[in-house]
Order: C-alpha cells, then sequence, then structure tokens
C-alpha cells in the first residue's frame, strides 16, 4: 500500500490537537510553561487573550485583597495590597478550566479545587502544580488595561 502510514497521520494529528489545546488554553496542563511570577507594579509577563487598548477595569473595580475574573479577556485582575494590581491568565494550570473568583487573597478553580495566591499566583491547594503565568497590565490613573 502507498503513501503515509496509518502511524504517522495519527501522530500529525495528535500534535496539531495538542498544540491547538495549549494554544487555546493559554498554555494550562501541569507541565506547560514555566509558570513565573510576575513583577510587582500591576504588570506580569505572561500570557492573556487580546491586547491592550480598551479599560478592562477601574482600580475601585478590583477589591483589595481580592480580585476580578474578566473570562473574555482570560485574565484574572487582584490587588493583593492597597494599590498594587496583579494580572495572571485565568485558566487554572491543571485542566484550564477558568478560575471563578478572588476571594480573602486566593483564586479558586471550581473544577477541581485548585486555589492559588492572588499576589503572585503560585499554588496554595492542588491538583494544580504549576503557578498561574502572570499577565501584563497597565495601570494608568484609576484605568486598568491588558498591556
Amino acid at each position: 500500500m502507498g503513501g503515509v502510514a496509518r502511524r504517522t497521520v495519527v501522530a500529525a494529528a495528535g500534535g496539531a490537537g495538542l498544540v491547538g489545546m495549549l494554544a487555546g488554553c493559554g498554555g494550562s496542563g501541569d507541565d506547560a510553561g514555566s509558570g513565573a511570577p510576575g513583577a510587582s507594579g500591576g504588570s506580569g509577563g505572561g500570557s492573556a487573550k487580546g491586547g491592550g487598548g480598551a479599560v478592562l477595569a477601574r482600580t475601585a473595580d478590583i477589591p483589595q485583597g481580592g480580585g476580578k475574573v474578566f473570562a473574555d479577556q482570560g485574565v484574572v485582575v487582584t490587588q493583593p495590597t492597597a494599590g498594587e494590581f496583579k494580572a495572571f491568565s485565568s485558566s487554572c494550570t491543571h485542566s484550564g478550566c477558568a478560575v471563578k473568583d478572588v476571594v480573602d487573597g486566593t483564586i479558586t478553580c471550581p473544577c477541581h479545587g485548585s486555589a492559588f495566591s492572588a499576589a503572585d499566583g503560585s499554588v496554595r491547594q492542588g491538583p494544580a502544580t504549576r503557578p498561574l503565568p502572570p499577565a501584563q497590565i497597565k495601570v494608568e490613573g484609576d484605568a486598568i488595561t491588558l498591556a
């Protein structure tokens, strides 16, 4: 039988699906990316959907010790301490579910119970083993935008 072996086609299709899944989930999965925490002062270095420009939120919209999930933009914005704003991917690093909320300094995922620090995205409770990747934001006056 001529042509490409079935094994090659299956392997190529699987690889293409994996690339699509990682791109769509912002690198979620326990083995994806380093997830290094972002810098203080309202910016990080990770990936979130979309770019800057439009105002994402006002500083008054982000409670101190809490935060807000912006599902359409794939980002969660937190205010760990007064006047300090952070942003992270809203995709849980365990299985790619969207995190739900930020309460008392903890970002929670409703799918399997993973919890992350609102200050640096680090894992507070598994099953996730990798921190939330940081996302870039700009805080100018009272406006927060994606960078």
